[in-house]
């Protein structure tokens, strides 16, 4: 035997043990990292309420379960709040239901066309009374989004019509009458809609619920007018970030990827504004139009679009001002009906900087309960046991079991001479 095969016998039994040990290191590094991105290690726990203690508070808080018990999402990848979201964004929901409703149309003053979506209720509420939920949807959204139908399935079933406005724009076989599309915080539209549901239903009493973008339209739509409250029980809101101004900033930051999800909404809202060129370019010059495309196409944030072309549409000088203008948080403070916000601390979309806004207004109002989750990520709120969400979300459950909840709180308090003074008296 050489010297040479010698030494490679000699060294041979000691590799095996090097690459096991290499192995084990790489298994390890990849547990490590699994752990930390899919958050496994965090606990779960009922969401942080803040309030004030009333009798209407301590009621909702006694009727609505959701409210007080843990929020337990899917145990594999439920902690993670990019998952949360990227499942809402992708699939909506699980085994999403087809809910039957009848298109309206609503001519606007400015010749825009407004168009919501009406469901009947599938049953008899269980206070007897006739009770509308008036949804507005998140950004770009409509009432045939998967979270939308899930939502409105449920909600029929609990004895609820529900009116779900479709943004100005959103919807692809849809086309503007007008040079205008949904922005942040118009509210328009969904004053018709609600205005429309109130004239043809005298005796229905409403439910106010906004998702993301939405929470912001029906919070300001509230507030801009103390006649937009009349007949209206309650207001909910989930994960919306209260103030465009401050979350500019926060959304060109890489933390949670959140200049990642700027570039993808920005990228949806540039495919449906191309959708529309026509209607809202049309009757400009060639040169504007080539100018405005150009600066379209190379945007690569929401604030861009905005800066460029949304807040022309309404005629703000920049886009402070659309912002500021166009923020729920200079309004919020008027809605004196009960009022629900929610959102996720893993919400990758709303900076915690945000809550410090409905934190501020809870502890200050009494008719406001702001409720957050440790999980559910933007619009996500899944639940389940390991690998697969039920259909039915945390978020689906929580609205429903609020709004029944203030329902039977109204039904049990005997009538005086106003709503308003009815909500100050009793919460």
């Amino acid at each position: 035997m050489s010297a040479h095969d010698s030494d490679v016998h000699t060294i041979s039994p000691e590799l095996p043990a090097m690459f096991d040990g290499m192995k084990l290191a790489a298994v390890a590094t990849v547990l490590y990292i699994i752990v930390r991105c899919l958050n496994l290690k965090s606990p779960t726990a009922p969401p942080d309420l803040t309030y004030q203690d009333t009798p209407l508070n301590r009621f909702l808080l006694k009727s609505c379960p959701q409210l007080t018990k843990e929020y337990i999402p899917p145990l594999l990848w439920g902690k993670s709040g990019h998952l949360q979201t990227a499942l809402y964004g992708k699939l909506g929901r699980v085994s999403s239901p087809h809910p039957t409703g009848i298109r309206k149309y609503l001519p606007m003053q400015d010749g825009a066309t407004a168009t919501f979506d009406l469901f009947e209720p599938l049953g008899d509420h269980r206070t007897g009374d006739d009770i509308t939920m008036v949804i507005c949807p998140g950004i770009g959204n409509h009432s045939e989004k998967h979270y939308i139908r899930t939502f409105v399935d449920y909600a029929q079933k609990d004895g609820y019509r529900c009116a779900v406005l479709n943004h100005l724009g959103a919807l692809p076989n849809i086309e503007l009458t007008s040079p205008r599309m949904f922005t942040y915080g118009c509210t328009w539209e969904f004053a018709a809609m609600v205005g429309y549901i109130k004239r043809a239903y005298p005796q229905t009493q409403l439910i106010v619920v906004g998702f993301s973008l939405g929470g912001n339209i029906v919070c300001k739509f509230l507030g801009e007018n103390r006649t937009n409250q009349e007949r209206v029980l309650c207001c909910v809101s989930v994960c919306q970030g209260y103030s465009a101004l401050r979350a500019q900033e926060t959304f060109l930051q890489w933390d949670q990827f959140r200049r990642f999800y700027n570039f993808l909404m920005a990228d949806n809202m540039k495919k449906i504004i191309l959708s529309h060129r026509h209607s809202l370019f049309g009757g400009s010059s060639v040169k504007t139009i080539d100018t405005e495309l150009s600066r379209l196409y190379t945007a690569t944030s929401l604030m861009q679009i905005d800066d460029n072309i949304m807040r022309k549409f309404h005629g703000h000088s920049s886009l402070k001002e659309y912002y500021e203008k166009e923020s729920c948080v200079h309004y919020i403070h008027n809605v004196n009906v009960p009022l629900l916000l929610v959102n996720s601390a893993d919400d990758p979309l709303v900076h915690d900087s945000l809550l410090t806004i409905p934190r501020t207004l809870s502890a200050k109002k009494q008719n406001v309960i702001f409720a957050l989750t440790l999980h559910g990520g933007h619009l996500g709120f899944f639940e389940g046991a390991v690998l697969f969400p039920q259909p039915l979300t945390w978020m689906d459950k929580v609205i429903v079991g609020y709004a029944n909840a203030i329902c039977q709180w109204k039904k049990q308090k005997p009538p005086c001479q106003s709503g308003q003074r009815n909500w100050r008296e009793h919460g």
